[in-house]
């Protein structure tokens, strides 16, 4: 695969009959289809250069000089009200980068926030229990308020209320994959932000005269201006609820749909890591995360002009039998290769580590152990949603 400059400008590939109706419904059929046909292709719908596989993902990732993320305007900046550092390149980026990876990194994780998330998913999962008469829906009930109040500590801000901060990310995750340009959801955006920078003026403040360990208290102490702690907390509410809240629900229904390998991992405990590892692989809760070529490059022999959107499908890239055996079954045994969760390079997600302590190695394995009984309620109907990002927003349980 190289990088050269385009010396003619070729006509790219298009895939007309991608529709993000039907990706929302249920996107891994279209993905099949693109790696197969059209792993480099131009959507009319989604307007952006798709790259569908394992390979061209990797690429993209691994030369940000250029596939490029300091993109003008875009879905995300609007939904947030302002760019964040995952829409800047480096030196810009690390600069802003280096603070929330003190607050983030695995001796951090293991010090300060071990022991928060154990006592936020025992409280839900108390409540739960108390409250449910044998029965809930695992999303509302546990997989929301856990992920929302491991957020609120995480960002310094235990005044707000876990429910507040979960429609605030529901409503920027909503911008950020507003392919449509639906009003509704812009609206929606505008009142999530006002409401979410209220709580920031009192976070701050506060902040400034008793600094904590939390991520904003670290953006404030690495001398970032307000503006732009503003923007990358607005981030981390957006991404740091909805793929920890999805990743509960996902790994107890893919656990429920392999009871062999549930059995294994309940027999094994220390083989939850590997349930969180293909789990993220085989639902991925990032689906798509979009770049700007800054030249003409060559890319699995398609010419793509410079200054053009591309959307990297991370959750096709990780359904793909170039790089995964068997790729659309669910193996907690799985052998070989690294896969793209969380991306890779240098904007490879900084709350990977907290995920996998928080739900790997908390959440999910507090729930088997408490309800050795749990299991997906099959007289009630699951739903799910989403593909830029996707996750189950029903999941009825008993137990």
């Amino acid at each position: 695969m190289t990088i050269t400059p385009a010396t003619t400008s070729l006509d790219l590939p298009s895939v007309d009959w991608l529709d993000p109706a039907e990706l929302a419904r249920d996107p891994y059929p279209s993905y099949e289809r693109l790696r197969q046909e059209a792993p480099v292709a131009w959507s009319p719908a989604v307007k952006k250069v798709l790259i569908s596989t394992f390979e061209g993902c990797s690429f993209g990732e691994q030369h940000p000089e250029i596939f490029s993320s300091s993109i003008a305007g875009g879905t995300l900046v609007r939904a947030i009200g302002g760019r964040p550092l995952i829409r800047k390149d480096d030196p810009e980026h690390a600069a802003e980068r280096a603070p929330m990876n003190r607050a983030l990194r695995p001796k951090q994780i293991m010090e300060v926030w071990t022991e928060r998330f154990e006592a936020n998913a025992r409280q839900y999962l108390e409540r739960m229990i108390s409250s449910g008469n044998g029965a809930a829906d695992l999303n509302t009930d546990y997989a929301v308020p856990v992920a929302a109040k491991n957020l609120c500590d995480m960002v310094g801000m235990p005044q707000v209320d876990p429910l507040d901060l979960a429609r605030w990310s529901t409503d920027f995750i909503a911008g950020t994959g507003n392919v449509l340009d639906r009003q509704d959801i812009w609206d929606r955006c505008e009142r999530s932000r006002q409401e979410c920078d209220a709580a920031l003026d009192e976070t701050i403040a506060r902040l400034r005269r008793q600094p904590d360990p939390s991520i904003t208290s670290m953006l404030l102490e690495g001398g970032m201006d307000e503006e732009q702690v503003r923007n990358n907390v607005k981030l981390t509410i957006s991404g740091g609820m909805n793929e920890p809240q999805h990743m509960i629900t996902n790994m107890v229904w893919l656990l429920e749909s392999a009871p062999e390998q549930k059995a294994e991992v309940l027999a094994q405990p220390e083989l939850w890591k590997q349930v969180f590892t293909e789990a993220v692989r085989y639902f991925s809760p990032i689906g798509m995360i979009t770049r700007q070529t800054t030249s003409d490059v060559e890319l699995q022999g398609v010419t793509i002009p410079g200054g053009t959107q591309i959307g990297m499908i991370l959750a096709s890239a990780n359904r793909d039998a170039g790089r995964f055996q068997n790729p659309d079954d669910f193996d907690i045994n799985r052998a070989g290769g690294t896969n793209l969760a969380f991306g890779s390079g240098v904007h490879q997600c900084a709350g990977k580590w907290a995920a996998q302590k928080a739900i790997g190695e908390i959440a999910v394995p507090m729930l088997y152990r408490e309800l050795p009984g749990l299991r997906r309620d099959q007289e009630r109907a699951e739903t799910w949603g989403g593909w830029v990002f996707r996750g189950m927003t029903s999941l009825p349980v008993i137990w």
